[in-house]
């Protein structure tokens, strides 16, 4: 989706032309999987983190290309909304310190962005969805102006045929913090873009694998995007109401689902999606994006993806790719040619951005460390569990964050908090070191993750605790939530982990 799209208006050959190469691009992909035609080093990570612009008075500032113009970093890019940023840092391999040069390239580049946009009278603030945001920030005009996103959001409001439709509830056994007592708190909002989408700011983690290694990490990742997104919890607000403990998660289910009412009746797959089933191959995920999902952005090119790999050359598969990036997977498979090579990555997506570089950093770590332990497990628990459990799993982690009850095999069903301390930190220790991390590095890292549970105190729930505190002192949710983001923007700035930030 970073191409430069130039198309106004497609026609039906365009679609036909563009079904007959997509089709030719996933058999050469097929071909490539079964004969190992991908870069074959020693697995490398990647990792991408999305900013939100904040004025004084922590509402968002329209600035991107304003604090990108300052800016001398080449890390730092626009996205969707004319109050994002998005850092996408080097590629990296785990051994080693490279967590720690990690979270310093987090800090230099947020840092940077801060100081841009302090030249402007803003802030960058790194959180899963901006608090402050009012419902005309979700307007078309508010989409940053470049033509892919102008022509995306034509196309997805084309195909749905009617306004997108925000219906979001607190669920009924929250337990975020103080405030949770009253009735339940309801969002139902229409709008006429997919600006909302840019409301959810994510850290996005890549692991470059090989065809074989992708089919059990994809699961592993799948097995655990419950409990990643239990533990990292950052975004309990949306529009002055306090909904899921990652509100992100069906906020971005519902901003791009171009099914209309009756579609969704008719249990056609949202464009947000898990999934079905385990996989077993990398081919099988493309295949399933490609027969389940129309085109948005039906745009071909003239490469002949078989003439390219007769000729020694990996082929770009430019459709597949371009279709890739309009199906939202939260982990997500990812063709890619870097140096004349085949790359095959796995894009982890689950995860809000924030509160912290560490907090990031942690959870990347234990990621990573995770999916290694079960990958290379004699029984992974895609064997164990079925898919409709880490499917649930995924739902009440974000609808509850760190209370959710999660079901584990060989445990049954557990609290978030407990899961990880009982079984999940030693398996993450355990697969750091294979991957060679050094252990100082992951001992700094994993113990955010367990002071993180034993407190149970999360971006989250220190985002409604404040505004409990706020609110019981006398002051509107409009008031409240503008002083807890003075706050939580002084301890992102302090680096210092979010379940040691103060309340009083």
């Amino acid at each position: 989706m970073g191409q430069h799209l130039t198309a106004t208006l497609f026609t039906a050959s365009d679609q036909a032309r563009y079904r007959q190469r997509i089709h030719r691009c996933l058999e050469a992909f097929g071909t490539m999987v079964s004969e190992g035609r991908f870069a074959a080093a020693e697995p490398s990570t990647g990792v991408e983190i999305e900013l939100a612009l904040v004025d004084e008075d922590m509402r968002p500032a329209m600035l991107n290309h304003a604090v990108l113009d300052r800016s001398a970093s080449d890390v730092l890019t626009s996205e969707l909304g004319r109050w994002n940023l998005e850092i996408n840092l080097p590629p990296r391999m785990l051994p080693g310190a490279t967590a720690h040069d990690l979270e310093q390239d987090m800090l230099d580049a947020t840092t940077n962005a801060g100081d841009c946009a302090r030249d402007l009278g803003a802030r960058a603030v790194t959180i899963g969805i901006l608090p402050t945001l009012a419902a005309e920030h979700l307007a078309s005009d508010q989409l940053t102006e470049d033509p892919r996103y102008a022509l995306l959001n034509r196309q997805m409001l084309t195909a749905r045929g009617e306004p997108f439709r925000l219906d979001i509830t607190e669920p009924p056994a929250s337990r975020h913090g103080p405030t949770d007592g009253g009735p339940a708190e309801h969002l139902v909002l229409d709008v006429d873009s997919i600006a909302p989408e840019a409301a959810c700011t994510s850290l996005q983690l890549h692991l470059q694998l090989t065809p074989d290694l992708f089919p059990a990490y994809w699961n592993a990742a799948q097995a655990v995007a419950g409990l990643q997104v239990a533990l990292a919890a950052n975004s309990p607000f949306l529009l002055g109401r306090r909904l899921w403990a990652e509100t992100r998660i069906p906020l971005f289910t519902q901003a791009v689902d171009t099914r209309p009412v009756e579609l969704r009746n008719q249990g056609v797959r949202p464009r947000v999606w898990f999934g079905d089933r385990w996989t077993q191959s990398a081919y099988d995920l493309f295949e399933e994006n490609v027969r389940y999902f129309g085109a948005l952005l039906p745009l071909a090119e003239d490469e002949d993806p078989f003439a390219e790999l007769d000729a020694g050359r990996p082929p770009s598969l430019h459709e597949l790719r371009l279709h890739n990036g309009t199906v939202w997977r939260w982990n997500r498979p990812v063709y890619d040619v870097a140096d004349g090579v085949a790359h095959l990555r796995l894009e982890n997506r689950v995860l809000p951005a924030g509160p912290t570089a560490v907090d990031a950093v942690a959870n990347a770590m234990f990621f990573y460390g995770l999916i290694r332990a079960l990958a290379e497990s004699d029984r992974p628990p895609w064997q164990l569990m079925s898919f409709d459990a880490a499917e649930a799993n995924f739902t009440a982690g974000a609808r509850h964050g760190i209370e959710a009850a999660l079901y584990w095999p060989g445990i049954g069903t557990v609290r978030a908090d407990e899961l990880v301390l009982r079984r999940m930190l030693p398996l993450a220790q355990e697969g750091l070191a294979a991957w060679g991390v050094d252990g100082e590095a992951a001992d700094r890292y994993l113990s955010v993750i367990e002071q993180r549970c034993v407190r149970r105190s999360t971006g989250a729930t220190w985002q409604v605790r404040a505004v409990g505190q706020a609110e019981r002192r006398g002051l509107d949710r409009g008031n409240a939530v503008m002083e807890m983001m003075k706050r939580y923007l002084e301890g992102m700035e302090a680096n210092v982990p979010v379940h040691d930030w103060p309340l009083d």
